[in-house]
């Protein structure tokens, strides 16, 4: 019996060595990876991605989804294996705190990198790139080379400006803007008044705006720089080279506050099984060299000023970015989703 006993010992000692080599093995190999989830597209961040695994040894495993992402993070809650979100909008990064799925990061060379107007407050999200939102104009029907937000409720516009649906975010971040400097009552007229200037209900992408200006179904078209890039440089649609061709860039509000910038940003999960990692890719999409390849391969503004833009966007003209943080964009965003239904904005001109 007793050599029965020594021999079930022994197995048991054996199971539980291979058990905590497996466990080990399982904490090293995590330890050499990072999950993210993200609303931006793989193309775009892949060279950013691959080059923080060349400098650290980190792999890096990614979700891409365009809507859902943060439904799923909070469903899967403590189980989640993300570990950094990417997205665009500040209204998604937000709204991803409010759902209590990101983490705070504080206390980093992060906060250091990134201006206090493009990140929380309580170190919960960082914004990484900036893109404005622009009118873009007939080259050919329209002689105007400047503009301000207030002038697109101006009766000289009457049928002729093509924008997406009121309550997009990039939109909703533009009116909450316009809240910010003018306040409630003279946004309403201001949206009412844009609205009267409709060539027709709002729909489609900011591209699509764009072809309505081609086609002259608008003369003045609401979108954000970095379409123009992806317009410019679409080899497999050349019909949008022509779309971008026929537009013209207009900053508006150059001349005095600036022009309306939001940003694509990044969010620590709040259960992040590789937190460390996580720490670590997000300290280097905030650092030089990935400032510089989000400048270069996606052509949109880095959120560091001291980053040089690409040719392509110093092309465009100098951006001077209204400086209101994004912050108290953040907590304006319900109200101008109220106002668009207020106005009935895309129910479309003459309704």
């Amino acid at each position: 019996m007793r050599g029965v006993e020594l021999f079930f010992r022994k197995v048991k000692t054996a199971i539980a060595a291979i058990m905590f080599v497996t466990v080990m093995s399982g904490a090293a190999g995590a330890a050499g990876e990072v999950n993210i989830y993200s609303y931006r597209q793989p193309y775009l961040i892949e060279p950013l991605l691959n080059e923080f695994t060349k400098s650290t040894g980190i792999k890096v495993n990614i979700i891409f989804a365009k809507k859902g992402l943060i439904e799923r993070m909070a469903a899967e809650g403590l189980n989640s294996p993300a570990d950094v979100l990417l997205t665009t909008d500040i209204g998604r990064l937000t709204g991803a705190k409010a759902k209590g799925i990101t983490g705070a990061v504080s206390g980093t060379e992060i906060s250091k990198l990134i201006p206090a107007a493009y990140r929380d407050t309580e170190g919960h999200w960082f914004g990484l790139t900036r893109r404005a939102r622009v009118v873009f104009a007939s080259r050919d029907r329209v002689t105007e080379n400047e503009i301000s937000y207030e002038d697109l409720a101006d009766t000289k516009w009457r049928g002729r400006i093509c924008i997406r649906s009121g309550h997009h975010v990039y939109n909703i971040a533009m009116i909450a803007s316009m809240i910010a400097h003018h306040g409630e009552a003279k946004t309403v007229k201001w949206l009412e008044g844009v609205k009267a200037n409709l060539a027709r209900k709002p729909s489609g992408n900011d591209r699509a705006q764009v072809k309505g200006v081609y086609s002259g179904e608008c003369d003045l078209a609401i979108g954000n720089t970095y379409y123009m890039a992806k317009m410019m440089l679409n080899d497999k649609k050349p019909e949008q080279k022509k779309w971008a061709a026929s537009v013209k860039m207009l900053f508006p509000n150059s001349g005095s506050r600036g022009s309306h910038v939001n940003i694509s940003g990044m969010a620590l999960a709040k259960h992040a099984p590789h937190r460390d990692n996580a720490i670590k890719l997000m300290t280097f999409l905030a650092g030089d060299k990935a400032q510089k390849i989000y400048a270069s391969v996606n052509h949109e503004y880095p959120v560091r000023d001291n980053i040089k833009v690409s040719g392509l966007v110093a092309g465009w003209g100098k951006l001077k970015a209204d400086p209101l943080s994004l912050n108290k964009l953040a907590g304006l965003r319900k109200r101008a989703s109220e106002i668009v239904d207020q106005v009935g904005f895309n129910d479309g001109p003459g309704s």
